[in-house]
Order: structure tokens, then C-alpha cells, then sequence
């Protein structure tokens, strides 16, 4: 098998056109001619299967180390599609840090069919063992949180999920599977928001779900195919070409992390840096043993006395809007923004300062981006 960097540059093998093209082409047929009737065909309809969107879900699973790749319009219909497989009754336990639509899909959706999901910090595979019903039947993370990047140790809660007949469902989003492969350390099913470092360059919606178990593949299409949120040919082709360049940006977007880091460090305007790549920092252990870097999203916490709001709405390079993953680098400020729904009270219990920061680093040059940050804490200062 070819390596990694090369199997996201040259993707499965087409073999199904005369023009020698390099790249797959983009099908927007929404149907397929049957030879004739009872004819067995491997294309029918653009809901249930289409060459483009076939081409980057065969290439997601390889990258995954799964059997079966599935693209959907959104990251919130790949978590759609991954949950949807349970029925009325069943029971998850999802970590306690887990992504805002998410918790809003599971307590406000699927809550009314009867699924039940209890919280747990999954950093702690005892807690996790403390928390499992008779029907419970799956454990819910994400190895790297938003946005104070806790680290969730993929192997240790997948053994616990299979010493009690447990699926182990991974939001990879964070990390890639340039970083991490979670499939390799135990769990069954990965989730991507594909929008994020898969496309890379914030000019397309999309979602991805894998495993490695054919049973669960089986289950899984008939939910994508169900549903039908599934990613347009146009869309898959953008994703396909966003893999192309997945580790070159993740490299880059890391190297800059870790030089921003450095220039911070010494300040006394910024009191705590979160980012679990960075030796001695919580996480960095767990961090090390599964994945080879922390990706590009680091969150600081200014001092008291810098004025957080004035900081973010000073920058100039780094652009205020949520989401994370692209070429470009974005801020963002949680109290205000990702965790605003909740009162001050339970902003702090969860971590969430007035002053603390998430940094989604792009491509530009990190001298740029110090300077853009220096520039903004000189005049955020009190």
C-alpha cells in the first residue's frame, strides 16, 4: 500500500472513461439507463449512488482505514446519519464536551424519538464504565474538545465500550485522518465535518461518516440513502480536491500553532495557552500516543487586563466567524459567541472565561499573524 501523502494526491483508481482524465469527473446525471429490465446495474438514481461522490467516500474510507466511506450534504448529516441507527429505547453516553449541534441534535431531535444520551467526561474510561445502562449502546467523543482542546484517549474508551458490547463512535473533525486514525485504535464508526480541514478552504458544506464493520456499512447506507442528505456531485468533487492538499495545510497550519505559541508564551497579556501538542500541557501524553499533532486550533486566555471584545474586533488578518480548518485564520470568542446560550454561572463551570480565545490558524506567514495579534493586544490593554 502506498503512503499516506500519496494516496491523498492519487485517490482510487477510476477506470471508467475513455479520456484518460487525471482527475475523476464530475456525473450531474440524477439517473442511470438500465440495459434493459432486471439488468443489474451499479447506478439507478443520484440519491442512492453517484461515480463522483462514490469516488471521495472510496478514498475517505481508505484514508480511515474503513470498508465503507459515506459523503453527506453537512457535518450535522453525517452525525445525523451515525445516530440514526439506534431506535427508541436505546441509550449513549456522549462526552460532556461534545460539539454544540451535536448536544442540540440529541437533546432537542432525537430525545423525542427516545434515545437518551447521558453526558460524561471521557477522559476518565471509569466514568464511562460508571454510566452504562442495560440499554446503553454506544460511547460518543471527540479525542480533541472545542474550544479547551481536552484529550479523550480513543483506545482505553474503546476496550471499555467492547468489554460491554458497546459501539465507539469518534468526531475526527479536529484532528484528520492526516493526524489520527481512530478506526486503527478500536472505534467503529468516524464522523467528520468535512467542511472543516477535510475541504479546507471554507467554499463548501459537507459531512463524511466511516467504519470498518460491514454490518454497520450496510446500516449506515440505508440511512444516507433514506435520508438523502448526500453531498452533490459539485461538492464531493471540492472535498476530493481538498484532500489533495490535506497535509501540506495541516503541517503548515501546525508549524505556525506552534510559532504563534512560542511569541505568547512570555506575555503577561496572555495568562494560559490550551493547545495539547505542546509538551507539558493536559493531554499531551494521550495526545502523543494517537495522533502524530494537535492540528491547527489553539484557544489562549488574556489576562484581566485585556479587554477580550476589543482584542478580536482589532484584529485584522485573523477574521471573526466561526467554524475552523480553512487556509484562512479565523478567531473566535466563546462567551460570546459558541457557549453565549449559557448563563456567566455555567460559562465558568465549563471552563469558559470572559477572556479566553479560540485561534483557528491558517496557511498565512506566522510573522504576519504575530504581528497581526501584537497589534491587537496593544490596544485590547487596559
Amino acid at each position: 500500500m502506498t503512503e499516506f501523502n500519496t494516496r491523498l494526491v492519487h485517490g482510487p483508481a477510476q477506470n471508467d472513461n475513455q479520456t484518460g482524465a487525471v482527475n475523476v469527473p464530475i456525473y450531474t446525471s440524477t439517473t442511470y439507463r438500465y440495459p434493459k429490465i432486471g439488468a443489474p446495474v451499479q447506478y439507478d438514481y443520484g440519491r442512492s449512488g453517484n461515480p463522483t461522490r462514490q469516488y471521495l467516500e472510496d478514498q475517505l474510507a481508505a484514508l480511515e482505514h474503513g470498508t465503507r466511506g459515506f459523503a453527506l450534504s453537512s457535518g450535522m448529516a453525517a452525525i445525523h446519519t451515525a445516530l440514526a441507527i439506534f431506535k427508541a429505547g436505546d441509550h449513549i453516553i456522549v462526552g460532556d464536551q461534545i460539539y454544540g449541534g451535536t448536544f442540540r441534535l440529541l437533546n432537542q431531535f432525537f430525545k423525542r424519538w427516545g434515545l437518551n444520551a447521558t453526558p460524561v467526561d471521557t477522559r476518565d474510561p471509569a466514568a464511562i464504565e460508571r454510566a452504562i445502562q442495560p440499554n446503553t449502546k454506544a460511547v460518543y467523543f471527540e479525542p480533541v474538545t472545542n474550544p479547551l482542546l481536552q484529550v479523550t484517549p480513543i483506545a482505553a474508551v474503546a476496550k471499555v465500550a467492547k468489554k460491554h458490547h458497546l459501539l465507539t463512535i469518534v468526531d475526527n473533525t479536529f484532528l484528520s485522518p492526516y493526524l489520527c486514525q481512530p478506526l486503527t485504535l478500536g472505534a467503529d464508526i468516524v464522523i467528520h465535518s468535512a467542511t472543516k480541514y477535510l475541504a479546507g478552504h471554507s467554499d463548501v458544506s459537507a459531512g463524511a461518516v466511516v467504519t470498518n464493520d460491514e454490518e454497520l456499512g450496510k446500516r449506515l447506507y440505508f440511512i444516507q440513502n433514506a435520508l438523502g442528505a448526500v453531498l452533490s456531485p459539485e461538492d464531493s468533487n471540492l472535498v476530493r480536491r481538498g484532500l489533495q492538499t490535506l497535509s501540506v495545510r495541516m503541517d503548515r497550519q501546525q508549524a505556525n500553532v506552534k510559532a504563534i505559541i512560542a511569541h505568547l508564551q512570555p506575555l503577561s497579556a496572555v495568562k494560559k495557552i490550551y493547545y495539547p501538542g505542546l509538551s507539558g500541557q493536559p493531554g499531551y501524553e494521550t495526545l502523543s500516543s494517537q495522533a502524530k499533532g494537535a492540528g491547527g486550533v489553539l484557544s489562549i486566555e488574556l489576562a484581566d487586563s485585556v479587554d477580550a471584545v476589543k482584542f478580536v474586533d482589532s484584529l485584522q488578518l485573523f477574521q471573526l466567524a466561526v467554524s475552523l480548518g480553512s487556509v484562512e485564520s479565523l478567531v473566535e470568542l466563546p462567551s460570546k459567541m459558541s457557549h453565549a446560550e449559557l448563563s456567566p454561572a455555567e460559562q465558568l463551570k465549563a471552563g469558559i472565561t470572559p477572556g479566553l480565545i479560540r485561534l483557528a490558524v491558517g496557511i498565512e506567514d506566522q510573522r504576519d499573524l504575530i504581528a497581526d495579534l501584537d497589534q491587537a493586544l496593544a490596544k485590547a490593554i487596559q
